[in-house]
């Protein structure tokens, strides 16, 4: 019989119910700490397979309930005196005597500090032959004060002595014989009755427990088939809870991510519905524009269908009448021309024939010759003032007209000038339109896809960061499953390595190393126990240099796996479709072959508990189940409940995958910033076409500097070097297009200088006209007074007659019939 477990409760070392593991059937060693309570108990539960406690239970459980007001013992549940456990206790063999049956806190540590003496009087003490060596040690002492007295001086008086207390004694012994002969003899009688009794309710008692004995086991029997029967029961429902759990976890992830995710298709959909708001209202207002603008091109599509029908008839009209006016002008300028010429030939002809009068009629005007050359003189004089001031008139207006005519040819040349600079700014504006709407159109898509962009790089962001607070939650889960020194170990040797520069020969524990299907997570964990955490290194020198240092900064202590001192035990398996070796379950790399085959290759999985059972008897193999039951080949056989909640694998498992989860996300996250980088690049290059080298040694350098980020994205200040930039490029193009809208009003005004232009030069036209009329006017002026004086002059000297000549009758009757 051994004490098989212990629940406490209310103790200032364990405050909460505790309920110890299956204790060893050789030592036991319980530690713990806490705070005071007002109550405790304590049960105790006895293996009590050899029947070493009168009660026909192979376990026994036994209570003691302590509180302020009691102190009560419960035996299997009901309540009992504390007589009835001390009788207990003493017919299994524990006397009060003997106090070492239950070892105090403090006995082994004052054992250990002992002298050989004292450790024997305790042995003497334990086996109960203290009692003897007291009343040996009595005896001495009486023996010893009697040897005390003299027998020369005392001799008389102790033979007296002597004889008074041997006959007294001898008296007393004899009285206590007979007592107890009375004594034995009734015992004797009263024993034989009681054994004839006793032998009767044996009987009775074999019969009546016998009876008692196969209905209990009977009922025994139905009630262990119940039991198997709720057992079953209870672990099919305990599996379908826990896969209840799972799926509510795996719900609940989802119920997560599907929040998150909705949170931010909830923060998109506000934008969207801001755009789209946004959108509708600039729509709107685009549709009432559009509406407004097909009204006023319809209408004025009407007034130009009128304007251009009434432009036909009118151009019609205009080309009939430049027809005309072309006529007209030509017999008008003929007529004009013919009528010159005659008034011409009509002023000569006047006079002439007035000089002709004249001439004849000198002879009665003047009364000598003399007189007459004096007054010719005097009228050549007058005429040849009258010469001059028409020669100087004449000087100025061909002057005027020469001004004139240069004026026209600067007003064509400024007209012609106007019309090609209003031509090559109206090829520059249209140009400009056309490559600005490009521009404009990749402007918005790039744009566009920059919006996208950064949608989708906020969402990988928060899926990353979402995915990294679930890896350090699955990390802190792993450190509370571990074993704190073993913990702290492992953490030690990742910081020895990066202390001492040791990234190579140093793969990690166990755990870290393999992976497999999730149903057999339980297996591999019962199976391998502390040894998931035993580090795999490549050599026995690189754990060794650890290990120093371990011992030198007191980290924890680590158990090592050397690939270079470790070979795979050959292990062969039997051949059965209820046995599959753990080992070939197992995923992990053929570097770590030896390291694997050592902690697993003795170890089979089995169907169930009895081919487990078979196996290790037979072929001498470690035999789990998937439910973690395990039957080592010496017959050993552990099981239970194993809280598959904190599956370290698992913890393990959910790491691995949140990370290369995380690695595809930054992988994709760096995929889109690149994007986001390339449509930088060329919003940069559309917004301006040149670009300064050092900006470019900038942009270059910011590039370089972006790859180099590992951790967040935040603005590099180059890229806010880089908006800034993009502002001024902005700020310039606005410039550009009020430099645009300043061209289009200068190319108005061009086109206003040369109607202008056109309208002065028609103006200067018609007072070239008027000169030129002036200027032949002018001429036949001079002509006139240049023949007068000829005639002036050819008079002068000639006889005074009152008659004209031959010639002079044919010009005066010339002259009268052309005037006629």
């Amino acid at each position: 019989m051994y004490i098989k477990q212990v629940v406490i409760e209310g103790f200032k070392s364990y405050r909460e119910q505790v309920a110890t593991e299956t204790f060893s059937p050789k030592l036991t060693v319980l530690e713990g700490a806490g705070h005071q309570v007002l109550s405790a108990f304590v049960e105790i539960v006895f293996d009590n397979s050899d029947n070493r406690i009168p009660v026909d239970k192979e376990e026994v459980r036994l209570r003691r309930t302590i509180g302020v007001k009691k102190d009560e013992y419960f035996l299997d549940g009901k309540h009992i005196t504390k007589t009835e456990v001390m009788n207990l206790l003493e017919s299994a063999g524990f006397s009060r005597s003997n106090p070492y049956y239950v070892v105090q806190q403090g006995k082994i540590a004052s054992l250990t500090l002992m002298k050989d003496s004292e450790r024997l009087d305790l042995l003497k003490e334990i086996g109960g032959t203290r009692v003897y060596e007291e009343r040996r040690r009595e005896s001495l002492k009486i023996m010893q004060e009697t040897g005390k007295y003299s027998l020369n001086s005392f001799l008389v008086l102790f033979v007296f002595i002597f004889v008074s207390i041997q006959e007294e004694q001898i008296i007393q012994v004899v009285q206590y014989l007979d007592d107890k002969l009375r004594e034995l003899d009734e015992e004797k009688e009263e024993l034989k009755k009681y054994q004839q009794l006793d032998r009767q309710r044996k009987s009775l008692e074999y019969t009546i427990y016998d009876k008692e004995l196969h209905h209990a086991k009977q009922m025994l029997m139905d009630i262990e088939e119940n039991r198997n029967k709720v057992s079953e029961t209870s672990a099919t429902m305990y599996n379908k809870v826990l896969d209840a759990h799972e799926k509510c976890k795996e719900l609940d992830k989802l119920l997560k991510d599907l929040t998150k995710e909705a949170q931010i298709l909830s923060r998109e959909k506000e934008a969207i519905e801001k755009q789209r708001t946004e959108a509708i209202k600039k729509r709107a207002k685009l549709e009432l524009d559009d509406k407004d603008f097909h009204d006023k091109i319809k209408a004025n599509i009407k007034a130009k269908e009128d304007a251009v029908a009434q432009l036909e008839l009118l151009e019609q009209e205009i080309e009939g009448s430049y027809a005309e006016l072309t006529r007209i002008k030509q017999l008008y300028d003929n007529q004009v021309r013919e009528e010159e010429n005659l008034t011409r030939g009509i002023m000569e002809r006047e006079k002439q024939l007035s000089i002709l009068y004249q001439k004849q009629g000198r002879a009665t005007q003047f009364a000598s010759k003399a007189a007459r050359d004096q007054w010719l003189k005097k009228e050549i004089r007058d005429y040849e003032q009258v010469l001059t001031s028409n020669l100087v008139q004449e000087k100025k207006l061909r002057d005027e007209i020469e001004q004139l005519k240069k004026d026209i040819r600067e007003q064509d040349a400024y007209i012609k000038n106007r019309k090609d600079e209003a031509a090559e700014l109206e090829s520059l504006i249209s140009g400009y339109r056309q490559g600005y709407s490009q521009y404009k159109a990749e402007r918005d898509k790039l744009h566009d896809e920059r919006k996208v962009l950064w949608a989708r790089e906020n969402e990988l962001s928060a899926e990353i960061e979402r995915l990294k607070s679930e890896v350090v939650k699955a990390e802190k889960s792993l450190d509370h499953a571990t074993p704190g020194d073993i913990r702290r170990g492992l953490n030690s040797v990742k910081r020895i390595c990066k202390e001492i520069n040791l990234h190579e020969g140093v793969f990690g524990p166990i755990f870290e190393l393999l992976d497999c299907d999730e149903k057999f997570f339980t297996a591999v964990e019962v199976t391998a126990g502390n040894s998931l955490f035993h580090v795999v290194v490549e050599t026995d020198e690189i754990s060794t240099k650890i290990i120093r240092h371990l011992n030198a900064q007191k980290g924890g202590r680590v158990t090592f796996i050397p690939l270079n001192r470790v070979t795979a035990p050959r292990v062969t398996y039997p051949q059965s479709s209820d046995v599959i070796p753990l080992l070939k379950k197992l995923q992990f790399s053929d570097k770590y072959a030896s390291a694997f085959a050592q902690v697993f290759a003795k170890t089979v999985i089995c169907r169930d508990l009895d081919v487990a059972t078979r196996v290790a008897r037979t072929d001498g193999l470690d035999c789990i189940t998937l439910e973690g039951d395990q039957v080592n080949k010496k017959g050993g056989m552990t099981g239970g409940f194993y809280d598959y909640r904190r599956s370290k694998l698992k913890f393990m498992s959910t790491i691995k995958q949140n990370m290369k989860s995380i690695k595809i996300k930054e992988e994709e996250l760096e995929e889109v910033r690149k994007k986001l980088q390339d449509i930088l690049i060329r919003l940069l290059l559309l917004v301006s076409s040149e670009i300064s080298s050092i900006f470019l040694i900038l942009l270059i350098i910011y590039l370089l500097a972006r790859k180099l980020l590992t951790c967040g994205y935040r603005k590099h200040p180059l890229e806010i070097l880089i908006d800034q930039k993009i502002n001024e490029l902005v700020a310039e193009q606005q410039k550009n297009d009020a430099k645009l809208a300043h061209e289009k009003s200068l190319l108005e005004q061009l086109r206003q200088d040369a109607m202008n232009s056109e309208k002065q030069k028609q103006s200067i036209s018609k007072s070239l006209e008027k000169k030129e009329k002036l200027l032949s006017s002018v001429l036949t002026q001079i002509d006139q007074n240049r023949a007068n004086i000829a005639m002036k002059q050819d008079e002068m000297g000639t006889e005074l007659v009152d008659h004209l000549t031959p010639e002079e009758k044919e010009i005066s009757f010339s002259a009268e019939s052309g005037n006629n």
